[in-house]
């Protein structure tokens, strides 16, 4: 259950007729606020959004365990993470695990483990293109040979509107869209599709904006990414190692880091728990 700013159908008329509305079947600002509204006098996170925990309590049916909770530092002992984690990052854990999930220390350690990794420790919010020639063709061997990559090399912009051009909803190379849409966030979201799919999660323009990923929404990013994926029933198969090899099969296609992820993992979930 997943009802928000453009959602449409009929579990959209059965919201509004609960809240007293026009049932037009159309979620606008009028029924977000309308939410808002009733999720504030009800102890619910006020964020307009109906997921199952919203919809469980105004229908009075069985919430189910992966229902959004609203997520307190102390739930997760944030405070252990310091000096482990950058502060900024832990600013916005407890944010972006109500809106995607996150709703155990397992789950946190799994997420924290591969966004850390990936990142070159929470560092890394933007794809790095600046290749060398050799590095093109051993990269992006499908798309340069020895004459382009002579051409493109060390030339960011070029190489990511060739790269991901007609991909991803991407335009063709001469759009450089490949280039506007390339990789942000701790787990580089990519495409113009893909960006278009989190700023409607998120209610933001992330087609007009996209470096709102990597300057705003770089957890909640990859936290998207996570639970748009269902990572989640992955993660809540416990804290071995060979739980951890499977996250990053998702995450990473392979096991590229894996002693790096499994450390961290180790590190963080022995902090939360």
């Amino acid at each position: 259950m997943l009802l928000k700013v453009g959602s449409k159908g009929n579990e959209v008329k059965q919201l509004q007729e609960k809240l007293g509305l026009s049932a037009d079947g159309s979620f606008g600002p009028g029924t977000e606020k309308a939410v808002k509204e009733w999720q504030s006098s009800n102890g619910l996170k006020s964020d307009g959004i109906v997921g199952d925990g919203t919809w469980s309590k105004m229908f009075g049916v069985t919430s189910t365990p992966n229902d959004p909770v609203v997520v307190t530092s102390s739930l997760f002992k944030l405070e252990k993470l310091k000096g482990h984690v950058p502060d900024v990052v832990i600013a916005q854990i407890s944010d972006t695990a109500s809106k995607f999930n996150i709703t155990n220390p397992l789950r946190l350690a799994h997420f924290l483990a591969q966004c850390g990794h990936e990142s070159g420790g929470f560092k890394l919010v933007s794809e790095n293109l600046n290749y060398s020639a050799e590095g093109l063709t051993a990269t992006f061997g499908k798309y340069f040979n020895d004459t382009t990559a002579v051409q493109y090399e060390k030339k960011p912009e070029m190489i990511a509107s060739r790269v991901y051009g007609n991909r991803m909803g991407n335009g063709d190379e001469a759009s450089k869209e490949g280039y506007k849409f390339r990789g942000r966030g701790f787990l580089q979201t990519t495409g113009k599709d893909n960006y278009k799919k989190l700023g409607n999660f998120l209610n933001e323009d992330l087609i007009t904006n996209p470096d709102l990923v990597a300057t705003k929404y770089p957890l909640a990013s990859a936290a998207f990414f996570f639970d748009s994926n269902k990572l989640w029933s992955i993660c809540d198969k416990g804290s071995d190692r060979g739980v951890v090899e499977q996250v990053t099969k998702r995450v990473n296609g392979g096991l590229i880091g894996i002693d790096d992820r499994w450390k961290h993992f180790q590190q963080y979930y022995n902090l939360l728990a």
